[in-house]
């Protein structure tokens, strides 16, 4: 018995390529978006650890009663660290870490080993949180590159910055309190963020 109406199951092949074509095209604009949010959150999340460590090193401090800190090696434009104890009471020297007198409390680290993407540096063209531009050295504790934290909990001031592939991240230590603060480059804005 037929009704005279027609019914289609299937799909024409127009609409199965117009189908695809939607497809692709929101894949394509959707995963430079997921990247580059990952790729921000692996920044961020290398800031906060860093924050991390220097308020671990602060509490270890202060629990030992003797000064604990965080060296930073330069290894190609990027740097490792570990968190180094005074064993002498004259404070972290280089001089007592290469001999074997301050020990090592942690094993080395490397931001990229746990933060795909991450490294310590400042992205040309980006200032750093006093306004001056030119260097894009990460690491900004002193020249001996040792963050120290004493017994009464104050800390070596400076900033480290961490940048990514599309973010740019600096954590402030603040010598007379030895506390951290993690800033964010608004590139839009054109001005750091505290975070």
């Amino acid at each position: 018995m037929n009704t005279g109406t027609h019914s289609s199951l299937g799909f024409t092949l127009v609409e199965l390529l117009l189908t695809m074509a939607v497809a692709a095209t929101l894949t394509t604009i959707a995963v430079p978006l997921v990247g580059s949010t990952v790729d921000e959150l692996r920044v961020a999340g290398a800031a906060r650890h860093i924050a991390s460590r220097v308020a671990a090193a602060r509490i270890d401090a202060i629990r030992r009663s003797t000064t604990v800190g965080l060296r930073f090696v330069a290894t190609g434009s990027d740097y490792t660290f570990l968190t180094y104890v005074d064993n002498n009471g004259n404070g972290l020297r280089t001089a007592d870490i290469t001999s074997g007198v301050d020990t090592a409390l942690t094993t080395q680290e490397r931001l990229r080993d746990k933060y795909p993407g991450a490294e310590f540096g400042l992205a040309a063209g980006i200032p750093d949180l006093d306004g001056a531009s030119g260097s894009t050295d990460g690491v900004r504790v002193g020249t001996s590159r040792l963050l120290s934290v004493s017994p009464n909990g104050s800390a070596t001031s400076g900033t480290l910055y961490i940048r990514g592939r599309r973010g740019q991240y600096a954590v402030r230590i603040l010598g007379a309190t030895g506390r951290t603060r993690v800033f964010e480059y608004d590139t839009g804005a054109r001005r750091w963020v505290s975070r």
